[in-house]
């Protein structure tokens, strides 16, 4: 709890059982999260029995997918805000006091991986998925005259829980594509958001989605379609 407001954090995982423990205690530590809320999205490995260690709260997500495993998760939070994140290290647990310095003036806080000096040395953020994410991410800002973005693919964001209730049901993704999704509909309900930089870190074990050039292209043309798709739609 932090000025008499509830927190839930949401980490979706699948296959993380080296690291996903860590992870939990080192947002436990914090002492800011009421709820954490962990999705196994159909892992075959221990990630289950390494969550269960833990006093955070276990879901199984069976609909395969980043997107259907953050919903699940957001969808029965229960705290005034909803924090989600990857549990793989590549974010500092201690940023969210970043995000709360700025409740008061605002419902929607978005981290992004983009600001060069907060860039681990060691960290995914290759020149093509930095600029990449900065470019999809203007496109987004642009086509739905949104708040500045530079990053349109970062997992660490809060937003308060009426604004997600707001938007819920028009939700549809499920797969890798989902953070453009929730961003827009935010956007389209006037939500006050603000985008805030964060510390990106190296990463725990492979990635699952943008480990080489071909895959993080194929995601950005995904995320391109989606948002061009639902620019469109907004028009009718």
């Amino acid at each position: 709890m932090f000025r008499g407001k509830t927190f839930s954090l949401v980490l979706p995982a699948f296959n993380e059982e080296s690291n996903i423990k860590k992870n939990i205690l080192s947002f436990q530590q914090t002492e800011i999260f009421d709820e954490i809320i962990v999705v196994d999205n159909n892992s075959t490995d221990n990630t289950a029995s390494e969550i269960k260690e833990t006093n955070a709260y276990y879901v199984k997500e069976t609909i395969q997918g980043y997107g259907a495993a953050l919903r699940k998760g957001m969808g029965i939070a229960k705290s005034n805000y909803i924090v989600i994140c990857e549990p793989d290290s590549t974010f500092k647990a201690n940023d969210i006091y970043k995000f709360l310095s700025y409740l008061e003036e605002f419902e929607c806080i978005f981290g992004t991986r983009t600001t060069k000096s907060l860039i681990n040395d060691n960290a995914k953020m290759q020149f093509y998925l930095r600029i990449g994410n900065i470019l999809v991410a203007k496109i987004l800002e642009y086509l739905f005259f949104g708040p500045t973005l530079s990053d349109v693919g970062c997992t660490f964001k809060l937003i308060s829980k009426k604004s997600y209730d707001s938007i819920k049901n028009n939700l549809k993704v499920i797969g890798s594509e989902f953070q453009p999704e929730l961003m827009i509909n935010l956007i389209l309900k006037k939500k006050k958001i603000l985008e805030i930089p964060v510390n990106y870190l190296e990463r725990e074990g492979k990635s699952k989605i943008t480990y080489n050039f071909i895959s993080s292209f194929k995601l950005a043309l995904k995320m391109l379609f989606l948002i061009f798709y639902l620019r469109i739609k907004s028009l009718f």
